[in-house]
């Protein structure tokens, strides 16, 4: 007996099979962990010499990306920010405690980046951490997207007059009912919030101090007859003032 299939049906099934042959040809290799941190790290060690060949091969047409200075950049902006160092400059960008999740449509790696820049002999050190989005681009890994984020650290310890620390000590109020409190023990300045735990403040530079692991500033105020009358909280440029009512 001679079982008749309609052509449309075999018109079908072939293209079904012609699909799924192009699909699996274009498809990428499965990817590793080690594999994506060596790219990552070939992108890395082409900065200094603005070398841009790693970067066209490794970022998608389509990247999205965000760096440590907030900006939105596509690839052509990504590119256009690659150049060499000036005389003078050289440095290293060194990629260590990565982690990932891979699958097979997507991989995702996360690592931190240790900067040491060399200007004119002085070396200067950063630390960044950036996660990155893989996914299949034109049958290989490409980054579709990436975010950089710099660690926060604490200012040098400057000097200041410590003998005038006791002019800073005080109760300070924010509204009714929300005050904090300097003090002075064994020639150090601390703040209190309320019941919470005592904080040293640190001196920076002058009337400008820092604590230890927390963004922003505080700063002392005084008044027109050199009286301390304000207490400043000054993050990102931006300040809530305590004003001074003991």
């Amino acid at each position: 007996m001679t079982v008749r299939v309609p052509f449309r049906s075999v018109s079908l099934l072939c293209a079904c099979c012609t699909s799924m042959l192009l699909g699996a040809c274009s498809r990428p290799h499965a990817i590793t962990q080690a594999e994506l941190v060596r790219r990552s790290q070939e992108m890395m060690d082409a900065v200094p010499a603005g070398n841009q060949d790693p970067w066209k091969k490794y970022i998608a047409d389509d990247v999205l990306c965000f760096d440590e200075k907030g900006r939105d950049m596509n690839k052509a902006a990504l590119l256009a920010d690659l150049a060499p160092m000036p005389k003078g400059y050289s440095g290293t960008i060194k990629i260590v405690n990565p982690k990932s999740v891979i699958t097979s449509t997507f991989a995702v790696v996360s690592f931190d980046e240790d900067e040491t820049e060399t200007v004119f002999g002085q070396e200067l050190h950063a630390k960044y951490h950036e996660t990155d989005t893989w996914a299949p681009r034109n049958g290989d890994w490409q980054i579709v997207a990436g975010q950089v984020l710099r660690y926060y650290e604490d200012p040098a310890i400057g000097t200041t007059d410590s003998s005038k620390f006791q002019l800073y000590a005080g109760t300070y109020e924010l509204a009714p009912g929300t005050q904090l409190v300097v003090t002075v023990e064994d020639g150090k300045l601390f703040r209190q919030r309320g019941t919470g735990p005592k904080t040293e403040l640190i001196p920076e530079a002058g009337t400008v101090f820092f604590r230890k692991g927390v963004e922003g500033r505080t700063l002392f105020h005084s008044d027109a007859h050199g009286k301390i009358d304000t207490l400043i909280d000054r993050r990102n440029n931006e300040d809530i003032v305590w004003k001074k009512v003991q």
